[in-house]
């Protein structure tokens, strides 16, 4: 049966529109919400109103083709053309059909007046670019104006002499279209073009590609529905099909391990019921033009801009189809446009319908989800993957009460990271700034997992020497139902075999390659590298053997990812996964040279792009609003060998002077003598170099120096301003030729210095990083709010004092938490000061400061600060 406008059937259209178009057009049909305007020869003009929100119009042209209606419908919403308001409009017509009600009036044709008519075409030529010196391929548009008198078009200047037929021309009616038309910034051409013949009508032409698709997406259905006819040639560029819908598939490739899986993802649009993928779309339109796609051009180009897509044809035997072009805002394409442009700087670029990327780079799915209106197929464990890495603390993590600490909501959240990275069986850097309690959130982490049954294995923790006293008070104080094994010293041969009886195992970076071989015969649950910065260099020992231990899972541990170079980042997940960042040479020609030595911004956003998720990092300043005003931090220092064994002579010598002159003179008249030979202890903690009488010619190891410069150099690179006191104005002068040496800027201030504005002014200016100062000098009286962080080199043992030179940074003025060490020789007279404050606040007066006060020792105080070296 043929088709017949007067007796519609929805088999007949509905392939036009999308299943969910449809159905959303029948049920605004069935609420009463379309109003038809007119009706005849296959002309459809409705309105249609949204149950919340704006009436939209709608033009429907039906053409009648072999076995179905051929639609071209269009809409003033934003979807355009082809909506479920155009599809409510064909129904509600269908339903007055059938109950033969009366159609809304058809205005008829008056033949004295014209109908204006609008052609649309576009014409693709070979011109010279003089911005890039070669001939490239202009595409120019046209639309030509006529006026449709009954058979007849005319347009124009009046013949001057017209035959008997010739129509009345309206003259002023001609002219106020010919307006309507310039007022939508149209103009008249100036040169001839073959876009359209010439006899199509008055030419007219707008500036550039984005007026043309405003004026076709803006201008044209309003000018449908006041009656123009509307022609667009098959070659016109902006007779753009309308896009129903967006499609993601995914299909998961597997890999001998984690960094091996791949995955294979093909985004898309559906037109109809057709579907076409986009990546060879884009993928041309890349390597037609790569610098609009490089990302800082699309950083310029906003997210509105609509990218002009040109769809073939489906290549059907025996049938031609006809050019598809769809307009695509820029804002949807942008995370596509990255992974390509990724893709396109290191060759691996293929036509492909889809792309192939390692799983791990799953995690960037999130921001497709984000942009983009998808309907995903397939890649559920895929999506559930990436969905986990970026929702990580939507999902809190219960913790147990082994943990002794309420840790703030920024240190929660570090530990449902940990968790989401165990659960993904990923590996992480947890970056935090120094300070803000990595080593609390991993002990946090580890007894989670003992507390949910994981911890079948010990945990294995590497670390610098220095910070061995600090895991273990940390361990202590926090996570006290821990079994800890350290292996240190000549004696840890013997401790190997019961590393499976212990929950958390200890070693240092200098020992991992000795010990390599016989902890490689164990499993670990959790393999921690803290200050991870430690095996930057792949090559070195340590590397090589953090990388050939078993564990289930590794974590690094680092408020310095990255201090000189992107090979240092590299080492570190060369450790997490291996191979993911490719290999070493691979990394280097794919990053390192055109970020390092070309300045290549896509290079680096594109190593952005792929870290962050396994990356965590909050700075002090991003959580300020987590931390108090000022945190105080005590880090204990091991003496070097050297310096335990000059510790102990002395105290015994000391121990037996001070005795004999206790019971001569009483302990009341001998408080001069105990305090000098304190204080040789305490310089002897600080370095050996400071003891009168010490032989110096061969240079012995300061451990509280190399704490020092430990802790400068994770604070100076991210932009730190540090304030160092020492009691001891000769230890200033050491730590400033130590700083020389090692090319760190800085100024100090002692008694000896004249002029203390200069150095001052230097340091607030941001001129130095480090401000080098004595008590006596550097205590009070200076606003140094330029400061973020404060180092006690030796304590103060008057609180208040230390507490006032610590206040130089802390003062109004000051917008940042200010951050406080002091560096205290464990085991030593140092500690047990610390002990002794907290226990007696007779001693907060001022011990062992020049300024006493009315404070005494008691000889049980004294039997404590010169008892033996903690062993």
């Amino acid at each position: 049966m043929a088709l017949r406008f007067e007796r519609l059937k929805w088999q007949d259209w509905k392939g036009a529109f999308t299943e969910r178009n449809y159905e959303r057009g029948r049920r605004l049909a069935l609420d009463g919400l379309v109003q038809l305007r007119s009706a005849a020869k296959g002309q459809l003009y409705a309105e249609c109103h949204s149950p919340a929100g704006p009436a939209y119009r709608q033009a429907i042209s039906l053409r009648a083709g072999e076995t179905a209606w051929r639609v071209d419908a269009r809409c003033t919403c934003p979807v355009g053309r082809n909506c479920k308001h155009a599809a409510a409009a064909l129904i509600e017509l269908e339903r007055l059909q059938r109950s033969e009600a009366e159609l809304p009036a058809t205005p008829v044709a008056n033949p004295e007046l014209p109908q204006p008519v609008l052609i649309l075409g576009s014409h693709t030529q070979i011109d010279y670019d003089r911005h890039i010196g070669k001939m490239r391929p202009t595409v120019r548009h046209r639309a030509a104006l006529a006026f449709a008198y009954g058979p007849r078009r005319l347009f124009g200047a009046l013949p001057r002499t017209p035959d008997a037929s010739y129509p009345t021309r309206q003259l002023q009616a001609e002219q106020r279209w010919r307006q309507t038309l310039l007022d939508h910034g149209l103009r008249l051409a100036t040169r001839r073009s073959a876009a359209l013949p010439e006899d199509s009508g008055e030419m007219f032409e707008l500036p550039d590609d984005p007026a043309w698709l405003r004026f076709v997406q803006q201008v044209i259905p309003g000018l449908r529905e006041a009656g123009w006819q509307i022609e667009a040639q098959p070659e016109f560029t902006f007779d753009l099909t309308p896009v129903a819908g967006w499609y993601g598939h995914l299909e998961e490739v597997q890999g001998h391990t984690a960094a091996d899986a791949q995955f294979d993802v093909e985004l898309g649009i559906r037109l109809g019921q057709r579907r076409v993928s986009l990546i060879p779309l884009l993928i041309d339109a890349i390597r037609r033009e790569p610098s609009q796609y490089e990302p800082a051009m699309l950083a310029k180009r906003a997210d509105d801009e609509p990218v002009l897509l040109r769809i073939d044809p489906p290549r059907v035997t025996g049938q031609q189809g006809r050019v598809q072009r769809v307009a695509v805002p820029l804002g949807r394409l942008k995370p596509i446009l990255q992974i390509l442009g990724e893709l396109y700087a290191t060759d691996r670029l293929s036509q492909d319908r889809a792309l192939r990327l390692p799983r791990l780079d799953a995690a960037r799915l999130a921001e497709l989800d984000e942009r983009l209106p998808l309907e995903w197929e397939g890649g559920e464990r895929l999506r559930s993957f990436a969905e986990r890495l970026r929702s990580y603390a939507a999902e809190p993590v219960v913790l147990p009460d082994t943990l002794h600490a309420e840790l703030r909501p920024y240190q929660r959240e570090g530990v449902a990271w940990l968790q989401a990275l165990r659960e993904l069986d990923v590996g992480g850097i947890l970056a935090d700034d120094m300070g803000l309690g990595k080593t609390l959130q991993t002990l946090a982490h580890i007894l989670v997992e003992q507390a949910a049954g994981r911890l079948t294995a010990p945990a294995l923790i590497v670390m610098p020497t220095s910070l061995i006293p600090n895991w273990q008070d940390e361990i202590a104080r926090f996570a006290p139902g821990l079994r800890v094994l350290t292996l240190q010293g000549s004696a840890r041969s013997s401790r190997f075999e019961r590393i499976p009886e212990h929950d958390v195992v200890l070693t240092t970076y200098a020992l991992l390659p000795r010990d390599a071989e016989r902890l490689a015969s164990y499993d670990f649950h959790l393999q921690v590298l803290d200050e991870a910065q430690s095996i930057k260099n792949a090559a070195t020992k340590a590397a090589q053997a953090a990388r050939h231990l078993r564990a289930r899972h590794r974590l690094c541990l680092t408020g310095t990812p990255l201090e000189n170079h992107l090979g240092e980042l590299w080492s570190q997940f060369h450790f997490l996964m291996p191979g993911w960042l490719g290999d070493e040479k691979g990394f280097k020609q794919a990053y390192r040279i055109p970020v390092e030595r070309e300045g290549d911004v896509q290079r680096l956003a594109a190593l952005k792009a792929r870290v962050w998720p396994f990356m965590l990092r909050r700075t002090k300043q991003r959580v300020a609003s987590e931390l108090p005003p000022k945190t105080e931090i005590i880090q204990l220092v091991e003496l070097s060998t050297a310096q335990r064994e000059r510790y102990e002579d002395l105290r015994l010598l000391l121990d037996e002077r001070v005795r004999a002159e206790i019971a001569r003179q009483g302990i009341g008249r001998s408080q001069l003598l105990i305090l000098d030979a304190l204080l040789r202890l305490r310089q002897v903690c600080c370095d050996l170099r400071l003891v009168p009488n010490e032989d110096d010619s061969v240079a012995k190891p300061s451990a509280k120096l190399a704490a020092l410069n430990e802790r400068l150099d994770a604070l100076l690179p991210g932009g730190s301003r540090v304030l160092v006191f020492s009691q001891f104005t000769s230890m200033l002068d050491l730590i400033a030729t130590d700083l020389d040496q090692r090319g760190i800027e800085y100024v100090t201030l002692t008694g000896e210095t004249r002029d203390r504005r200069t150095p001052v002014q230097r340091f607030q200016n941001g001129e130095v990083p480090v401000f080098l100062l004595s008590l006596k000098a550097g205590g009070s009286g200076l606003n140094l709010t330029a400061a973020d962080t404060v180092i006690h080199f030796d304590p103060w043992w008057n609180p208040a004092a230390e507490q006032q030179a610590s206040d130089r940074a802390y003062r109004i003025g000051q917008d940042r938490p200010v951050f406080v060490y002091k560096l205290i020789a464990r085991g030593t007279l140092e500690e047990r000061i610390q002990q002794l404050q907290q226990e007696k606040a007779r001693l907060s007066a001022g011990i062992l400061s020049e300024n006493s006060g009315d404070w005494r020792l008691t000889e049980s105080d004294l039997a404590q600060l010169l008892a033996p070296l903690d062993r």
